[in-house]
């Protein structure tokens, strides 16, 4: 006679292996772009003179492998401000420098459920910048950045470090640069309001310049995805095989990005999407499959959130035709 009571479920989790061709991927790629490149809708950022001057038109998209096997179409060469997606490169940056551990304590690792620029963020959050990925939390990670006390020093570890990312060299745009700190009041505000409760751990008005500085890089979006594949790849550029950052860093940040990377958005975006991404009021997106490839998009004209409304669509097309997603439970393997 069974006794019902010793019965037991037993759950079996079967990855299964996706194989996909690079010809696949790079089909994907070229059909997203063709299918965006016309796409309406969304108005440059008017809050900063110099972006509100980008031509509206503007589109690349661009995908690299961990074989640094890149596809790339349309503006892909095209120098933007990097703006917001900065913030994920001197995340890493501290990471680095600090251990998971001590930016948790420092920073936080919580989505704000707010604009990226939000004030009100911070006193929900008890004095606590929440994570990197905001402004305030940005701005205290410049403030974090070694060596302390040091700004050259310290902006010489922010721009080295998207350089390695990036696998070549990342310049300010010195218009841009002018034309944020020109109007950049609302940062002025989280700075000192971040001093006023001790979580600024370096000069105000050096943390904030640093901040706006590294907002003002001008990247490409083939860059970018060099950066995102190299976030995908466990810290190794897939092109220059350097070892920026130690692998145990990658999911940490994927997380971060995952949490937060479309503000008030972000809930949306991975659901529909299936994969992390961080955007930039410059119209970029730097997106990252673990284990896969880094994909990045670029076009200025913005939904009401900040994000790219072309760039958005193109990255969602490119996820869509390949089937993948970073919540699907395949195993994906790359052929030529």
């Amino acid at each position: 006679m069974q006794n019902r009571g010793l019965w037991k479920t037993h759950t079996i989790l079967i990855n299964m292996e996706k194989v996909i061709t690079k010809s696949q991927i790079k089909a994907a790629v070229e059909e997203a772009y063709a299918e965006c490149r016309n796409l309406k809708g969304g108005k440059n950022a008017d809050y900063i003179p110099y972006l509100a001057n980008i031509d509206p038109e503007l589109f690349g998209i661009s995908l690299t492998l961990r074989d640094g096997t890149t596809f790339d179409f349309g503006d892909t060469e095209y120098k933007f401000g990097v703006e917001s997606v900065s913030k994920v490169l001197t995340a890493l940056l501290i990471l680095k420098q600090y251990g998971a551990a001590e930016v948790l304590r420092q920073i936080g690792a919580d989505a704000t459920g707010l604009p990226f620029n939000s004030i009100f963020a911070i006193l929900l959050e008890n004095d606590h910048p929440s994570t990197p990925l905001v402004n305030a939390g940005a701005i205290t990670a410049c403030s974090m950045v070694r060596p302390q006390g040091d700004s050259w020093g310290k902006w010489e570890a922010i721009i080295n470090n998207f350089t390695d990312l990036c696998g070549s060299e990342a310049q300010v745009i010195d218009e841009l640069y002018k034309s944020e700190s020109e109007t950049n009041f609302n940062n002025r505000s989280i700075a000192w309001l971040l001093k006023n409760y001790g979580r600024i751990y370096d000069d105000v008005p050096m943390s904030l310049d640093l901040y706006t500085r590294q907002c003002s890089v001008g990247i490409t979006a083939r860059q970018l995805g060099i950066c995102a594949a190299t976030i995908a790849n466990g810290g190794v550029n897939p092109v220059t095989g350097k070892e920026v950052f130690a692998p145990e860093i990658a999911p940490k940040i994927t997380t971060l990005i995952a949490t937060v990377g479309f503000y008030q958005n972000t809930g949306d975006w991975l659901y529909t999407s299936g994969i992390p991404a961080k955007s930039g009021v410059g119209g970029g997106v730097l997106g990252v499959l673990p284990g896969v490839f880094g994909i990045a998009a670029f076009a200025p004209p913005l939904d009401p959130a900040g994000n790219s409304v072309r760039a958005q669509a193109a990255v969602k097309a490119v996820m869509s035709r390949l089937g993948l997603g970073v919540f699907n439970g395949d195993t994906v393997r790359i052929t030529d």
